[in-house]
């Protein structure tokens, strides 16, 4: 595949892979390009894996704790909760710190959390989901930015490769989460399991730590000058706001899904072990959706109809299954993963294409994050509330059948083309 056709609308520029402060792109070293590329992946890795095996376990936590519907979605918004209010912080840190340093401490906190979630108890078991949410919160943050910064000319390429392997981790955490609890690690050890990915993360990381050091040294210069630059402000942009608000919808929807989807397929009839393998086919699906969409989104400035497409998977796999047949399961689990996939991909494009310098990708991309998944993070809470309150799945599936079509219409405000502010 030719360069240019992998370029975020072949209008990337080469200040693009600067960034202010202590972040400036290391890829120059020829070393640390192959490493970067694995870190990406292997952080990605670690970003869902941990969360979607909780919804694969969610009746084995609840026999095991005797948590309520409501307070075991909790499990699922605490770490929604951590995106919000982290999201901004992760700019500042990485500007003081470094991008490779934040990004490596990130990967430790995120080691310590779910080791603490091995631990008995319901307090160990909150406390590390906190403390992991917090962790992935500022890489979720920062990675869309250093692809913006080091691969400004693979954006297309990169962000489908990060949100697909995101995504491939996912289905995996969400298919052997199940038989993995079956075994000696019980369910407890089953979610201690991904601790292992965020090790290598942090690894890694700490290679490039090094040479990004190195780095830093022969740019001093070029880091100084590009710390002059104004700051970026988003929240008064029209544009982030749509971006913004697509985030949410799109992440209440996942959310959603991972949380709830196996217990509901559970319910009507389906067999527990195989409604978890459920999950990890929509896992599949989206990474296969994640993958492709971003090479689509770069090749045009418009996205509005792909944007609204890719929202209406969720409209007819949450609608069939409320109200299709059930033996149709599997086709309505494969139009919800193709919908995850591809909106979340869109997203973490939108921040490259709606966007001028790699400073503003990540201010986009903290504020996106920040208040979308504030907003996604009353979904699984509210969902099993619902369900407490109305005896059934029928009303909670209604709402999200609902909060789908407002995806598809602010999906498609948001791709219209344009930037956050003149370049």
């Amino acid at each position: 595949m030719k360069s240019k056709e992998i370029l975020s609308g072949s209008r990337a520029q080469p200040e693009l892979t600067h960034s202010t402060g202590k972040t400036q792109a290391i890829t120059a070293t020829k070393a640390a390009t192959p490493l970067l590329f694995i870190a990406v992946m292997l952080t990605a890795a670690t970003l869902r894996s941990p969360l979607t095996g909780v919804g694969s376990l969610i009746t084995q936590i609840q026999a095991s704790t005797g948590l309520t519907h409501t307070t075991a979605g909790l499990l699922t918004t605490l770490p929604l909760i951590a995106f919000g209010l982290f999201a901004l912080v992760a700019p500042k840190l990485s500007s003081r710190f470094g991008m490779e340093l934040t990004l490596l401490a990130s990967t430790a906190m995120l080691i310590i959390g779910i080791s603490l979630r091995s631990i008995p108890g319901i307090s160990p078991l909150f406390l590390g989901t906190a403390l992991a949410g917090i962790a992935i919160a500022i890489c979720n943050v920062l990675v869309p930015g250093l692809i913006k910064r080091d691969f400004p000319r693979q954006i297309g390429m990169m962000t489908g490769l990060y949100s697909s392997f995101m995504n491939l981790w996912a289905a995996i955490a969400s298919g052997i989460s199940i038989p993995l609890s079956l075994t000696f690690l019980g369910w407890r050890g089953s979610l201690a399991i991904w601790g292992v990915l965020a090790l290598a993360a942090a690894l890694t990381w700490l290679s490039l730590l090094r040479l990004a050091n190195h780095a830093k040294e022969k740019n001093a210069g070029q880091a100084q000058n590009a710390s002059m630059q104004r700051p970026v402000r988003v929240w008064s942009s029209p544009v982030a706001w749509l971006v913004t608000i697509y985030m949410g919808f799109q992440s209440v929807m996942f959310y959603v899904a991972v949380s709830w989807l196996p217990e509901i397929l559970h319910e009507q009839g389906m067999d527990m072990a195989k409604a978890g393998w459920m999950l990890s086919l929509m896992q599949i699906l989206s990474m296969i959706g994640s993958f492709v969409m971003p090479l689509l989104a770069t090749r045009s400035q418009d996205q509005r109809w792909i944007t609204a497409a890719s929202s209406a998977f969720f409209l007819f796999g949450f609608g069939g299954v409320w109200v299709g047949p059930h033996n149709l399961a599997p086709l309505y689990i494969m139009l919800i993963g193709l919908g995850c996939g591809t909106t979340f991909s869109l997203v973490i494009t939108f921040f490259s294409l709606r966007s001028h310098t790699s400073e503003q990708a990540a201010a986009m991309s903290g504020m996106a994050q920040s208040i979308g998944y504030l907003l996604a993070g009353v979904g699984p809470t509210l969902f099993g509330f619902i369900h407490d309150a109305s005896g059934g799945w029928n009303v909670p599936l209604a709402t999200i059948t609902l909060i789908s079509i407002l995806t598809m219409i602010f999906g498609y405000a948001a791709g219209r083309k344009g930037y956050i502010s003149p370049k």
